[in-house]
C-alpha cells in the first residue's frame, strides 16, 4: 500500500470526521443539558441537507453560505419544538420521551417523502472536484472548507457556553436543575435555547454533508445511530468528546474503506464502540457518574 495513499485517505477521514463531530456535538449539547435523547437527530440533519439543496436549486446559493439561514431557521425550529412539545415530557418517564422523539422522527421522514420524493438529490458546485496539491498529498477543497466550518462553529459554541451569561446559565441548569430553579433561572426557556443551539449545529453539519453524499429521506436513521456512536465513544455530555469521537469515527471509516472495503466501515465503527464500552464505559473524555 503506497504511503502517500494512506496519508491522503487519513487526512480525508479526519476532515470528514470534523463534520461528524459537529453533527454529534448538537446531540451531545441537547442530552448534556436537557437530558432528552433526540432520536430525530439524523432526520433533522437530512432536512438541513434538503434545505441546502433547495436553496442551491432556487438561488444557486453555495452550501457554505446556505448554512447561515438554514442554521438560523433550525434554531427557531428547535426552540419551538422544545418549548411547545418536549418540555412537557421532561419530567415524564424515559420511555415516554423515547416514543415522543421516535414519533417526531417518523413524521419528519414521511414529510420529506411527501415533499421531495424518494429520489436522491445533491448539489454540484464549481469547486466540487478541486483540490490543493502539496507534494503527493491532495487536499479536497470541499472537505477542507467543511472541516474549517465545523471547527469555527464548534469554537463559537464553546465560547458561547464559557463566556456569555446565557451560556453560563445553561451550564448551571445542566449541573443542577433544582438549584437553577431555586435561584430563579427560567429553566424551560434555557432548555429551549439549548435545543435550538443543538439544532443549529446539526443544520450546519447537514449543509456540509451535502457536499459529500446524496440525500434521501431514508438517510436520517443511519446518521442518528452514527451520532449516538460518536457521542458514546467521546463521552456522553462532553462537547470536546463529541468532536474527538467524530474524528475517530471518520478516520476509522476511511481506513476501513482503504484496507478492507467500503462496506466494512460500519464494522469498524461498531468495533470501536465495543472497545470503548469494554475498557472505558464513560467514553474517552466522559466523567464517571
Amino acid at each position: 500500500m503506497p504511503l502517500d495513499l494512506v496519508v491522503n485517505v487519513t487526512i480525508a477521514g479526519v476532515l470528514t470526521g470534523m463534520v461528524y463531530g459537529l453533527m454529534a456535538l448538537g446531540l451531545s449539547v441537547i442530552f448534556g443539558v436537557v437530558r432528552v435523547v433526540n432520536f430525530a437527530h439524523g432526520e433533522m440533519m437530512t432536512i438541513a441537507m434538503y434545505a441546502a439543496v433547495s436553496l442551491f436549486a432556487a438561488f444557486q446559493l453555495d452550501p457554505f453560505l446556505a448554512a447561515i439561514p438554514v442554521a438560523a431557521g433550525f434554531f427557531v425550529l428547535g426552540y419551538l419544538l422544545q418549548a411547545g412539545l418536549i418540555n412537557p415530557f421532561i419530567t415524564r418517564p424515559e420511555h415516554s420521551q423515547f416514543m415522543l422523539m421516535v414519533a417526531v422522527a417518523i413524521i419528519m421522514v414521511n414529510g420529506m417523502l411527501i415533499a421531495f420524493g424518494p429520489d436522491a438529490r445533491n448539489v454540484q458546485i464549481a469547486y466540487q472536484l478541486e483540490s490543493w496539491e502539496i507534494g503527493k498529498i491532495l487536499l479536497d477543497k470541499p472537505r477542507v472548507y467543511a472541516a474549517l466550518m465545523a471547527a469555527a462553529t464548534s469554537a463559537a459554541l464553546f465560547l458561547f457556553f464559557k463566556l456569555s451569561l446565557t451560556g453560563k446559565a445553561i451550564r448551571a441548569c445542566a449541573d443542577n436543575h433544582l438549584g437553577a430553579l431555586v435561584v430563579g433561572l427560567n429553566v424551560k426557556h434555557l432548555y429551549a435555547l439549548t435545543f435550538g443551539l443543538g439544532a443549529a449545529c446539526v443544520a450546519v453539519a447537514g449543509c456540509m454533508m451535502i457536499l459529500f453524499l446524496d440525500v434521501t429521506p431514508s438517510l436520517g436513521p443511519s446518521y442518528t445511530l452514527l451520532a449516538f456512536i460518536i457521542v458514546i465513544v467521546g463521552g456522553l455530555g462532553s462537547l470536546t468528546g463529541a468532536l474527538l469521537g467524530g474524528v475517530l469515527i471518520g478516520l476509522s471509516e476511511a481506513l476501513a474503506g482503504l484496507f478492507i472495503q467500503p462496506s466494512a466501515k460500519s464494522m469498524f465503527c461498531y468495533g470501536l464502540l465495543i472497545l470503548v464500552l469494554l475498557f472505558r464505559p464513560q467514553g474517552l473524555l466522559g466523567k464517571k457518574s
